[in-house]
C-alpha cells in the first residue's frame, strides 16, 4: 500500500470547511434572546415587608455597554415592577402598564393591588403571545392589610404566587441555590436586606452576563427604602 501525502489546503477548502462547521452549529451554543441584554432579579417577603433587588448592567451578549439599567419601576407607593428580559422590550411593556396603572387610578379613583396587578400583566402578556415581549416579570407589594405578595411569570404569563421568594433572568439557578440557602420566614426589613442582597451579589458574581452592582428596594408600611449596592466589575 502507497501512503498519499496531501499538502496543505487552499484557502478556498479552509473557507468551505468553516462554513459547513457554521452551518452545522459545531462548537456554537446557541443565545437565548431572553439572555441577550443579561439580566438577574430577586424578590423576597419578610415580616409586613417586602424587597426586591436587580442587579445593573446592560449588555450586547458579552459586551458591557452599561451599568446603570433601571429594571426595576415604581408603580405606586406599595408596588413594585422588575423585569429581565430583552432590555427593547422591558422598556416597552414597564410604559404599557404604567400607563394602563393610570387609567385605572383615573377610573376607579383608587391605587391597584398587586394581586390586581399581577392578573392585568398576565392579561397583557397573554394577549402578545404569538408576539410576546421577551421579558419575565417579577411582581412585589404590600396588599391593603400590609402582607407580602409576590408573583412571577414567563414571557406569554403564566403566572406563579409564592410566599418566600421568586427569581428571574440568566442565572436563576444561582439565585435559587442561595435564596434556598439563607432565607427565613417572618425577617425584619434590615435582615431582609442584609439577606436578599448577599443572595443576589453572590449569585450574580458567578454569572458572566449580569451584575456591575445592584439596586435593592424594601417596601414597607412606612415607605421604600432603596440602596444601590457596588459589585464586581470583571
Amino acid at each position: 500500500s502507497r501512503e498519499v501525502h496531501q499538502g496543505p489546503r487552499s484557502s478556498r477548502d479552509v473557507a468551505a470547511v468553516a462554513a459547513a462547521v457554521a452551518a452545522a452549529g459545531v462548537g456554537q451554543s446557541t443565545m437565548s434572546i431572553l439572555e441577550y441584554n443579561g439580566g438577574a432579579i430577586i424578590a423576597m417577603t419578610g415580616k409586613n415587608c417586602v424587597a426586591i433587588a436587580c442587579d445593573t448592567r446592560l449588555g450586547l451578549q458579552q459586551q458591557t455597554v452599561s451599568c446603570d439599567f433601571q429594571k426595576i419601576f415604581k408603580m405606586n407607593d406599595k408596588l413594585m415592577l422588575g423585569v429581565t428580559g430583552l432590555a427593547t422590550d422591558v422598556l416597552t411593556l414597564q410604559q404599557l402598564l404604567k400607563f394602563k396603572l393610570n387609567m385605572y387610578k383615573l377610573r376607579e379613583e383608587r391605587e391597584m393591588k398587586p394581586e390586581t396587578f399581577s392578573w392585568l400583566l398576565t392579561s397583557v402578556l397573554y394577549e402578545k403571545r404569538f408576539g410576546p415581549y421577551f421579558t419575565e416579570p417579577v411582581v412585589a407589594g404590600l396588599n391593603e392589610k400590609n402582607e407580602p405578595f409576590l408573583s412571577a411569570m414567563d414571557l406569554i404569563g403564566a403566572p406563579v404566587m409564592t410566599k418566600d421568594f421568586v427569581v428571574s433572568g440568566t442565572c436563576t439557578a444561582n439565585l435559587n441555590g442561595m435564596c434556598e440557602t439563607m432565607y427565613r420566614p417572618d425577617m425584619e426589613p434590615d435582615d431582609l436586606f442584609e439577606t436578599i442582597s448577599q443572595c443576589l451579589l453572590a449569585s450574580v458574581d458567578r454569572d458572566a452576563l449580569s451584575g456591575w452592582g445592584a439596586m435593592v428596594h424594601v417596601i414597607t408600611p412606612e415607605g421604600t427604602t432603596s440602596r444601590r449596592l457596588k459589585g464586581r466589575q470583571d
